[in-house]
């Protein structure tokens, strides 16, 4: 038990410092794409990637890999860039992630950026996570349904998680909302077991 506790405790300040490396370079993103007038360009170019990530297996090992050399993720990740037809500053960032190999962390280094123009623009940002991709008429709903519930205008985060099996989970800062079927099925079972 104690090993599990030391593994948990590793993993948890491994996500800390990847959480605030994330932050850093997304902070240093931001600053430069501001400078450039591309804060939204930017934002586009890393939401393309982070499509382009979820549904390449390849591309998803490859930024993950830690026997690819440098320069070998630097040529694939900038090879993706030109094919995606992301603007010169994405590219220049993602040779510096490469070069630093820091590519792991660029879904956080996404995340982190958007939080940071939603901030920008007096927006929160929703994290919204269903079992199916939801089509963009569903992800307005939510959008206004979500900036009524906050009370301001709110930026929209999505995710996929199959295993919710139905229905979302929103989070608005520190509050969430988990209408998922897989909660309302677990919610059963526990009410079942005090039946029997």
């Amino acid at each position: 038990m104690v090993s599990f506790q030391a593994g948990e405790a590793e993993l948890s300040a491994n996500s800390a410092a990847a959480s605030g490396l994330a932050s850093r370079y997304a902070t240093a993103l931001f600053e430069l794409a501001g400078e450039a007038g591309a804060l939204d360009a930017v934002a586009l170019d890393l939401q393309s990637l982070d499509a382009l990530v979820e549904e390449s297996d390849d591309l998803r090992r490859m930024i993950r890999s830690p026997v690819l050399t440098r320069d070998a993720q630097r040529n694939a990740v900038l090879a993706v860039a030109d094919k995606a037809g992301l603007n010169e500053l994405t590219k220049k960032f993602l040779g510096v992630l490469a070069d630093k190999r820091r590519l792991f962390a660029l879904d956080q280094v996404s995340r982190a950026y958007r939080d940071m123009l939603a901030e920008h623009k007096g927006e929160m940002t929703a994290r919204v996570t269903s079992a199916v991709p939801l089509s963009n008429e569903q992800l307005d709903e939510v959008k206004a349904a979500t900036a009524r519930f906050a009370g301001r205008a709110v930026s929209i985060d999505a995710d996929v998680d199959p295993s919710l099996l139905g229905g979302l989970v929103v989070r608005v800062g520190s509050r969430m909302l988990d209408a998922s079927l897989k909660t309302k099925l677990q919610h059963l079972e526990q009410s079942m077991r005090g039946i029997g």
